[in-house]
């Protein structure tokens, strides 16, 4: 009996059948092997279509509204209506007395709201700007400050307003402490110095070159507004045309995702309220020269007024988002409606019944805009 099984690893044919064909052997690629490169171009691809498919595509008009530009246009607007309102309800508001007087006014705040845009844009909130300038203003203006000079004294009011920032920086940043809080305590606190250093008394301002701040015009238009402007323009540089601006947009959007990217978070927000401070110390020097006195009372609410400038100029309060401009206009909505209010003897009660319905007006065009873009 004849054995026809195959020997081990040999493939028998049967009697009279073609051999099969010859086929190269099938290997697979090693286990380690590592996937096909994709080309550079594939994946910019990839990523340039997710992000047109990430786009909000909500109507135009949403769109507009939630952009820097419609925004800004939305309150250019607005001042146009208050002017033509000034026009019609009072003969004085288009004096050139008059639109000099509410720009000096804007100018004081204006500064203030500088430095806690860049705070509220990077994630944080400021509430003790206005008594820091108070504190800036009476120690800078006491006989001892007085007696070495306007550098000493334009000096003290930037060292007191640094230093408070540089306060309320460490805690948040360092003590983990939540702004609302370090802020508000540095406001009590700022408070109480102040009336302890001034006795609760106005200090009067004797330097000639202090006072003559609030009284010198080049070319018809005060001093005052000249400083106003240039800090607004190193500001917006600052934001806009610096890697300092872009990290603060970075933290204040996602501080985590800024950390993970290499960001030193923790020393950009003390630079950040360091800034604020300074704004406060400029400040402080107008009003001094302004009111020709250092008082505790000097700021009171301006913290307010200056956050509810940045709200409806349209910076989020969550941080992330915010144009300088925006809260410059938005200063300048505010100052203006507080000049129609003087000029037609109004109640400041109605004033700030007033002051309160624009800032919920803001809040809800901006919730409106962000859902319609997103949507």
């Amino acid at each position: 009996m004849s054995d026809h099984s195959a020997a081990p690893g040999v493939t028998g044919t049967a009697p009279g059948a073609a051999p099969p064909a010859s086929a190269p052997p099938a290997s697979a690629p090693p286990a380690s092997a590592p996937p096909p490169a994709v080309p550079a171009t594939d994946e910019r691809g990839r990523i340039e279509k997710a992000a047109r498919a990430a786009e909000p595509r909500g109507s135009t008009l949403g769109r507009l509204l939630d952009s820097g530009v419609g925004r800004n246009l939305g309150l250019v607007a607005v001042l146009v209506l208050l002017c033509v309102v000034g026009v019609a309800t009072a003969d004085t508001f288009a004096t050139t007395s008059n639109l000099l007087t509410i720009l000096t006014s804007a100018s004081i705040i204006g500064v203030i709201t500088v430095g806690v845009t860049f705070v509220i844009i990077g994630g944080g909130i400021d509430l003790s700007v206005g008594k820091v300038m108070a504190l800036a203003s009476v120690w800078a203006t006491t006989v001892a400050t007085q007696s070495f000079g306007p550098v000493v004294m334009v000096f003290c009011a930037l060292a007191v307003g640094a230093g408070a920032g540089l306060v309320n920086g460490l805690l948040i940043a360092y003590g983990r402490i939540v702004p609302f809080i370090v802020t508000l305590a540095m406001l009590i606190s700022a408070q109480g110095l102040a009336e302890r250093i001034s006795g609760r008394r106005s200090q009067i301002v004797t330097d000639p070159t202090i006072a003559a701040i609030a009284t010198t015009r080049l070319l018809g238009i005060p001093l005052m507004v000249y400083i106003f402007a240039a800090v607004v323009a190193v500001g917006w540089v600052l934001l806009n045309r610096t890697t300092f601006g872009r990290r603060t947009f970075a933290i204040g959007g996602n501080p985590e995702a800024a950390r993970l990217a290499g960001l030193d978070v923790r020393r950009h927000t003390i630079a950040l309220y360091v800034l604020s401070g300074l704004c406060c110390g400029i400040a402080a020097i107008m009003i001094a020269s302004l009111t020709t006195t250092g008082s505790s009372t000097h700021g009171t609410l301006y913290e307010l007024d200056a956050i509810a400038a940045v709200i409806i100029g349209g910076t989020l309060l969550t941080g992330g988002r915010g144009t300088l401009i925006g809260s410059i206009l938005g200063v300048l909505v505010f100052t203006t409606i507080t000049n129609l209010f003087v000029l037609n003897n109004l109640e400041t009660e109605i004033q700030n019944i007033a002051k309160g319905v624009i800032i919920v007006i803001a809040v809800l065009i901006q919730t409106r805009a962000r859902r319609s873009s997103s949507g």
